[in-house]
């Protein structure tokens, strides 16, 4: 099991990414949304914002109000991140969940 630590470094490495790409991203993805990241296993969340193709706002908690929620295991996550797990295999086989607006998840997979 990852640590709270190990997770924000993970959120913290992926919001690079994601602004590293911004100006190839942001031209094809209209997305302004919040973003809550449920880690189930250590009773933790994180929640920011996406907008402009970059993660912005980072920072402890949860937000109940998020339009985008994603809720995973602490391992589960830095594999994501780390790409060692693919987005649309963990979700079908449950080891994600993504709650968001339909038109939000397409987004979201471009920008991913």
């Amino acid at each position: 099991m990852a640590s709270v630590d190990e997770c924000r470094q993970a959120l913290q490495e992926l919001a690079a990414r994601l602004d590293r790409n911004a100006e190839t991203v942001r031209e094809r993805i209209d997305l302004d949304r919040t973003l809550a990241c449920r880690i189930t296993d250590l009773d933790t969340a994180f929640h920011g914002r996406i907008t402009g193709g970059r993660l912005v706002e980072l920072t402890d908690g949860d937000d109940p109000k998020a339009k985008i929620a994603l809720s995973t295991s602490s391992d589960d996550l830095l594999a994501l991140v780390r790409g060692n797990l693919d987005v649309t295999s963990a979700v079908t086989s449950r080891r994600v969940s993504i709650k968001a607006n339909p038109f939000d998840l397409l987004k979201l997979r471009k920008l991913l």
